[in-house]
């Protein structure tokens, strides 16, 4: 409503300003009646000095008036100032009338009068054209710009572009509206922060359950393994023992009935593993960004993380682990540890060796940085020397993998946590596979 008030004002004041110009112009127009005497004496004057014997010619310069030497009433000259309006008298030097005096003051007082309404005219035509050109830029500026921003704006949204605010201008006949569409702006770009939030949340929480049952499920597996052992062992007692064969044939059925049983539950904890590995994949494969918060935590955990997957096979820590602070994500590093354990027992099978000690490694900017370094070590083959430089890449199966479950995932993660923790990874072949895990000290 400001800008439409505004325009009417202006509009006013340009109406306002014609007139007043045609007023002015008015002013200067008015009728004036002859002066007789005036003329009386011009016409005497000019008699006197013709009498005197004074040039036809220089009186008509001097008294700017026309002199026709003609009594006939029909003469061509007088009749064409006649027609023009012109003011004529008797010409009667020495009182003898030899033809007609006139002035055409009138007729050049219309061309003056002509002039003047013409210049007027091209005025107001220009006065007209600026104001109309002003009208123009006014209602592009205040109309059909804010349309076109608005159009635009609404592109560039509708590809998904909410970075960039709508221009708002307090001048604008749309600034509510404009105000309104760039707060929507704003609300719609929350709420997409929200949703990728929320959908980041949920497949880290997805990757995280999926790694938390991988670890139960190998405790059955293992449970199962054991299991079959001891029915396996107790088969071969059976059949050297001293018992008649009925009872040997019913022990064996039931020991045949509880083998069926645990193969179907190691069958079915494969299948779980499988799934779970699956469904990790699927959420890792477009998730870039995996979120760890290392904050201050004593480095007396770290042995407990160990005990927790036995089940994976013997895990000897050589040493104490040096007491102090790291900075360090429970979560992320016990998954890291994880990874690393279920890797040497996959590939290598053997007792896992772990140490721990305390090293140094020079920053970026020259300043020495303390690390806790914990050594997981087995004594299995290795990794082929062509896949060390690329055993930590994403989706990257080393050659002796080909008989093995996975997706080249295990020790990427590792790295990815680690280095998001302030922290770093090495591995090497060392009688076995080695892999250094580093926490900064606080």
């Amino acid at each position: 409503m400001k800008v439409l008030t505004r325009i009417a004002v202006l509009f006013s004041i340009f109406m306002a300003v014609i007139l007043i110009a045609f007023l002015i112009v008015k002013s200067h127009f008015s009728y004036d009646e002859r002066d007789l005497i005036y003329y009386n004496g011009i016409k005497h004057k000019a008699e006197e000095e013709y009498a005197s014997g004074t040039d036809e010619e220089e009186i008509e310069n001097k008294y700017n008036c026309y002199i026709i030497l003609s009594t006939e009433i029909n003469d061509e000259e007088l009749s064409k100032l006649y027609k023009n309006n012109a003011f004529a008298l008797d010409f009667e030097p020495n009182g003898n009338y030899i033809g007609k005096i006139a002035w055409t003051d009138e007729s050049n007082r219309f061309d003056s009068m002509s002039d003047a309404f013409l210049k007027l005219s091209v005025i107001f035509w220009g006065l007209v054209l600026i104001g109309g050109y002003a009208l123009i830029v006014i209602m592009y500026l205040f109309l059909i710009k804010p349309i076109r921003e608005l159009e635009k704006f609404s592109v560039k949204i509708s590809k998904g572009n909410l970075d960039e605010p709508l221009p708002i201008r307090k001048n604008n006949i749309f600034g509510a509206f404009t105000e309104a569409f760039d707060l929507m702006r704003e609300q719609i770009k929350e709420a997409h922060a929200r949703e990728i939030k929320s959908e980041v949340a949920r497949k880290e929480l997805v990757t995280e359950l999926s790694h938390d049952v991988k670890t139960p499920v190998s405790v059955i597996k293992a449970a199962c393994e054991v299991m079959q052992t001891k029915y396996d062992g107790r088969i071969k007692e059976i059949e050297t023992s001293s018992e008649d064969e009925t009872t040997k044939q019913k022990e064996k059925e039931e020991i045949a009935y509880n083998l069926d049983k645990i193969n179907t539950i190691s069958a079915k904890a494969d299948t779980i593993e499988n799934l779970m590995s699956n469904l990790m994949h699927v959420n890792l494969e477009d998730m870039e960004i995996l979120e760890v918060h290392p904050i201050e935590t004593n480095s007396n955990v770290i042995p407990g993380f160990f005990s927790n997957i036995r089940n994976y096979g013997n895990i000897i820590l050589e040493n104490e682990i040096p007491e102090c602070l790291v900075y360090m994500d429970k979560l992320r590093f016990e998954q890291a540890i994880d990874n690393v354990v279920g890797n040497s027992y996959k590939y290598a099978g053997t007792d896992i060796k772990v140490s721990f000690a305390t090293t140094e490694a020079m920053s970026e900017s020259g300043k020495n940085i303390e690390f806790v370094k914990i050594v997981i070590k087995d004594s299995g083959p290795g990794a082929k020397e062509e896949d060390i430089p690329l055993i930590a890449e994403k989706y990257y199966r080393g050659k002796n993998a080909s008989d093995k479950g996975g997706y080249g995932l295990g020790l990427y993660l590792v790295k990815c946590y680690m280095d998001k923790m302030g922290g770093g990874m090495e591995y090497y072949n060392d009688n076995g596979f080695t892999v250094e895990l580093l926490l900064r000290k606080v």
